[in-house]
């Protein structure tokens, strides 16, 4: 189950062949000039691929992640990686600390997943903020000491290849968790924490890597699911409905191996944000609609106001396909490509709660509510088209001969090939058929990475030093071009510049890791992380342009965990230091609203993070329990404030000086502990995160110090049962509970059960799932069972209904 598998993975090696390597390299170095022509991905990674590799194979370098499956004998057992070709693995060969895994079949049994993302719901201390099915520009992840509006301080991959958007920070820079499907997912892999180098500053939260299918023989899937969620809130009282179709076709012939996942969703969401007016006292001038409506309620301030409608209600069309090849040049040498393509038509229209005295719906003008009068914005009631095709590209070489040497040669490119949004500037009803408005465009944007990754085994599988060490390549382009359309904002082409704003980040890294077995039932792991980050040609127009400087610098992070073993029982302990780089659009983005202006800030400094953990480990009978103590301290953490620039109090992204987080976090699993066929995962986390030392403010100076840091709760839990009543059926329940948090610095947003809040929840879920046949299963699900209403500003699914046939061959 989700629970607390310790993971140790070993790696045994073979002489290869170089001039196939050599060819490989030359091939797949056009692959990738080819693409610069089409998707600006920079020369210089082209000629990275020629200029580190070849070294790497004549002698210096290489990387381990083999082509495996993860085998648990128990919590405590060492998880060995076989030479299995189904379920390649990207974790390094040695992992400085605990993880938590997920397989295939456990999330089939016990998860009603749409999403990829729903594959971790259950994992401890995690938390997916994900708000509609198809959710793919907020579904942030979170974690024991990041709240889920910081999504640049976790790591999600699939199959190695980055799925995080680190190109911003916050709830519209969420992972990329569409180019995944859950019928890809053989096992997904967390690791919590800075603890290994190499991985970015980024990790400092966790580590997430879906381990996708690839087959040993033909097989063939298939599946289609329906969900219907009533919803009411406010006045809404609708019901929104989803539909699923997926197939998958994969097979093995000889040395080659091929992968296709298709998939189609339609979702209709509920609405997740609301138009309002704070109540007043602005007296009747005449002209003003008598309307009634109007919602009375207290906001996150406990402020009385009113909820006079609905907007952001998508409903969202999205394909996905998947190619996947490999080929094996030698038993232990393969080369595999991959292709991800998604597509996104969306519609957002809002709705009015406001009636004038025919019944007639009113969107507009001067009000009357209570008598008093109230002006409708042309922006109270918003709405918006989206048509995105974003594509990605893997190209990998792994070597997996378990020896003294092996390797790993991989890069990637993520590609905003089509990304608009419009939007109108008028009122309903006249936007609801054109009028003037605003197009944002962000083709161009993407980013590209490459690794070169190298095991080290000098006395073999089984000697006392195991060497882990690369060299990686990361970089990111942002541009947002926002144009004004004078016409059809539904149609029409784009006209003046309203904003344009761009710039590049790249980060280059070096790392080593040595873990080395001193001493009988003992274990270290040494690692030094050196990165070099440049933040280059940026600028900002938002009416006249400005142009900034480049910056360079270089941070060095050390790591080191120290582990005991003695039969049933391990004790570890882990250190590490983490540098999250601000991103392009922390550094050069720009708008305005509120009263204040909101500008950038190019000499933002970075997140460092010291984080060290103690973890105990016992395994007892068949169940097995860990404790994990841990404590982070951040300087300079990356939030948006106002403060003080020569005489004027601007809102921008800012550095909090210092951020502190003990914690404990409790995790269990059990086996056939109370009833045969049952198995039980459940964990307690308990995180005090507070602010120590900040110079910005948000109303006052000094309103943040001592405060909780934003949506991260004291408390929070989840459970899972899982009950195999036969061979072919099983039932499932979860929970999970988190306690009060804030959305503010200040903590001065007291009403959780709120728009724009941030509420306590427990909620359950339930699946019910039945092999009828040979190739076919039913499943049938509810989410919030209880029906609990709560917020992370917007407002979370309520119960929700999942039907699901499966056909596989």
């Amino acid at each position: 189950m989700v629970g607390l598998r310790l993971v140790v993975l070993q790696f045994p090696l073979q002489a290869i062949s170089l001039h196939r390597v050599a060819l490989l390299l030359f091939i797949s170095r056009w692959f990738f000039v080819v693409l610069a022509t089409t998707a600006d991905f920079s020369r210089d990674v082209c000629n990275a691929i020629t200029l580190l590799v070849l070294p790497s194979l004549l002698g210096s370098v290489s990387s381990v992640f083999a082509d495996t499956a993860l085998e648990s004998t128990g919590m405590l057992d060492s998880v060995i990686v076989t030479a299995q070709r189904a379920v390649p693995t990207s974790l390094p060969s040695e992992i400085p600390t605990t993880m938590a895994s997920i397989t295939r079949e456990e999330v089939e049994r016990t998860i009603n997943a749409t999403d990829s993302e729903d594959a971790i719901k259950y994992f401890p201390s995690l938390l997916v903020r994900k708000r509609y099915i198809g959710d793919y520009n907020h579904a942030v992840l979170s974690s024991r000491a990041s709240g889920t509006g910081n999504s640049a301080r976790s790591a999600v991959y699939a199959d190695g290849i980055l799925l995080s958007n680190y190109l911003g920070n916050g709830a519209t820079y969420a992972p990329r968790w569409m180019l995944v499907t859950p019928e890809e997912i053989e096992r997904v892999d967390v690791m919590y924490g800075p603890f290994s180098a190499a991985y970015s500053g980024n990790s400092v939260g966790a580590i997430v890597d879906f381990v996708t299918r690839m087959p040993n023989k033909l097989e063939a899937h298939a599946k289609a699911s329906y969900v219907v969620q009533p919803f009411e809130l406010y006045s809404t009282d609708e019901t929104y409905k989803a539909h699923q179709e997926s197939a998958s076709l994969g097979d093995r012939f000889g040395d080659f191996s091929f992968w296709l996942n298709f998939n189609h969703l339609n979702s209709h969401g509920q609405p997740l944000t609301f138009p309002t007016k704070n109540v007043g006292n602005t007296a009747l001038t005449g002209g003003e609609t008598p309307v009634t409506g109007a919602v009375a309620g207290l906001n996150r301030n406990n402020v009385p106001w009113y909820i006079i409608g609905t907007t952001t209600e998508y409903t969202t069309i999205q394909d996905h396909a998947k190619l996947k090849l490999a080929y094996d040049i030698t038993p232990t040498l393969r080369v595999s490509y991959l292709l991800g393509y998604w597509q996104n038509d969306s519609e957002n229209r809002p709705h009015s709660y406001l009636k004038d005295a025919n019944g007639d719906t009113v969107y507009s003008g001067n009000v009357n509510i209570d008598g008093y009068r109230y002006s409708l914005s042309a922006t109270d009631f918003n709405l918006s088209n989206e048509e995105l095709t974003h594509v990605m590209h893997g190209l990998s070489l792994k070597s997996n001969t378990l020896g003294t040497w092996d390797y790993e040669v991989a890069a990637s490119l993520y590609d905003f090939a089509k990304d608009k949004l419009r939007a109108p500037t008028v009122a309903l009803p006249e936007a609801s058929t054109g009028g003037n408005g605003t197009i944002t465009d962000q083709n161009g944007t993407g980013w590209n990475t490459l690794a070169i990754k190298g095991v080290w085994r000098p006395s073999g599988i089984d000697g006392k030093h195991i060497f882990d060490f690369g060299m990686q390549q990361d970089s990111y382009k942002l541009h947002i071009l926002k144009s004004n359309i004078v016409g059809n904002w539904i149609a029409d082409g784009a006209g003046d510049t309203n904003t344009d704003v761009g710039g590049k980040t790249r980060t280059r890294a070096v790392y080593v890791q040595d873990a080395w077995s001193f001493a009988a039932q003992w274990k270290t792991v040494l690692g030094v992380r050196v990165e070099d980050w440049q933040a280059y040609d940026g600028y900002t127009v938002n009416g006249s342009r400005l142009d900034y400087a480049s910056r360079r610098t270089t941070y060095v992070s050390p790591k080191l965990a120290v582990a005991f073993q003695a039969g049933d029982t391990a004790l570890k302990a882990s250190l590490g230091r983490a540098v999250r780089l601000p991103t392009v659009n922390e550094l050069y983005g720009a708008t305005s609203g509120g009263g204040l202006t909101v500008i950038n800030d190019p000499n933002l400094k970075p997140e460092k993070s010291w984080t060290g953990e103690v973890t105990l480990e016992q395994q007892l009978s068949n169940t097995s329990l860990r404790v994990t103590g841990f404590y982070e301290v951040v300087k300079d953490s990356l939030y948006s404030e106002r403060v003080v620039v020569g005489n004027t109090t601007i809102s921008r992204v800012t550095n909090v000086r210092k951020i502190a987080t003990p914690g404990v976090e409790l995790s269990i699993e059990s086996n056939d502990l109370l009833l045969k066929g049952l198995t039980a995962t459940g964990s307690v986390t308990w995180a005090d995160s507070k602010i120590k030392a900040n110079d910005g403010y948000v109303n006052v100076p000094s309103d943040t110090i001592g405060k909780f840091q934003p949506r991260v709760p004291q408390w929070r839990a989840t459970a899972l049962l899982d009950y195999r009543v036969t061979e072919h059926f099983n039932v499932a329940y979860g929970a999970r509970y988190s306690g009060k948090q804030f959305s503010t610095l200040d903590n001065s947003d007291v009403n959780g059960f709120a728009y724009q809040g941030s509420s306590r929840y427990l909620t359950t879920d339930l699946r019910a799932r039945y092999r009828f046949a040979r190739q076919w299963t039913a499943a049938l699900g509810v989410d919030n069972l209880n029906n609990y209403r709560y917020w992370n500003f917007h407002p979370y699914p309520q119960r929700s209904y999942t039907a699901e046939l499966r056909w596989d061959l």
